[in-house]
């Protein structure tokens, strides 16, 4: 009597075999786009506040801003433009990598949305400030140098929030580069990069809270790995889409 034994091909070791639905697909091409679209808004509000806020000058921040009040504006705009892409972008990466892990997805997807909360929040200050700066009438009996430094305060306060925001965006990218990298649905190189620059973002928006003198001295440096990451994803994602983990070994 003969046995008829079937066997399965050997399988990577730590390789996630997943067939890759239409919808993750889909969903992987809107994240590319989202990824390089809110990064060109994010850079030109940035180049923005760049150019009109100074770090120890409310005099010479309040007239930049009074002379250039709607551009400052449309960057404020463009900021909540960004928050409203981030949300698609988090649900598109669940989508994509739920099926890796939808516990952790959900983890990456909720460190996102309260980042998100906090950075809508934080811009509330941002028009604060322009209503101090706006010469209402009813703030004529609070002296005009008062105002300007109140206005640069409040300013401060919105670069104090979007480090907090910062920290729970790596942590969020960091759980979501983590999945990239279990799934092998992009190259493990760029999720590597993912992790790390994730990580650093998040720990460094720590240490410039704690040390102020970091921040003076390193700027937005630490932010690049974290940046070359999003944009290296979003061409990705965009160009060749996700691919099946056999393919990805091949």
């Amino acid at each position: 009597m003969s046995t008829i034994v079937m066997t399965q091909p050997l399988e990577h070791p730590g390789t996630t075999h997943l067939a890759i639905e239409p919808v993750q697909r889909s969903a992987a091409k809107a994240v590319g786009f989202l990824y390089l679209f809110a990064m060109a808004i994010s850079i030109f509000g940035e180049s923005v506040r760049g150019r009109l806020i100074l770090p120890h000058d409310a005099v010479q921040t309040a007239s930049s801003i009074g002379a250039y009040e709607a551009l400052f504006r449309l960057s404020i705009v463009g900021d909540l433009i960004i928050y409203v892409c981030d949300i698609i972008l988090f649900w598109g990466l669940y989508v994509i990598l739920k099926r890796v892990n939808r516990d952790v997805a959900l983890l990456g997807a909720f460190f996102r949305l309260v980042e998100t909360a906090i950075l809508g929040v934080t811009t509330l200050t941002a028009f604060i400030a322009l209503r101090l700066l706006s010469g209402a009438d009813y703030l004529r009996v609070v002296d005009t140098a008062q105002l300007q430094a109140l206005a640069r305060g409040f300013l401060s306060v919105y670069g104090i929030g979007l480090s907090v925001g910062f920290v729970f965006l790596g942590l969020g990218s960091a759980v979501f580069s983590y999945l990239w990298l279990k799934s092998r649905y992009v190259p493990r190189g760029l999720a590597w990069l993912g992790i790390f620059g994730s990580l650093l973002m998040a720990i460094m928006s720590l240490v410039t809270m704690v040390f102020p003198v970091v921040w003076e001295r390193v700027g937005m440096a630490y932010m690049m790995p974290m940046g070359l990451y999003e944009i290296g994803l979003g061409l990705w994602l965009l160009i060749k889409g996700i691919k099946a983990p056999a393919a990805q070994q091949a």
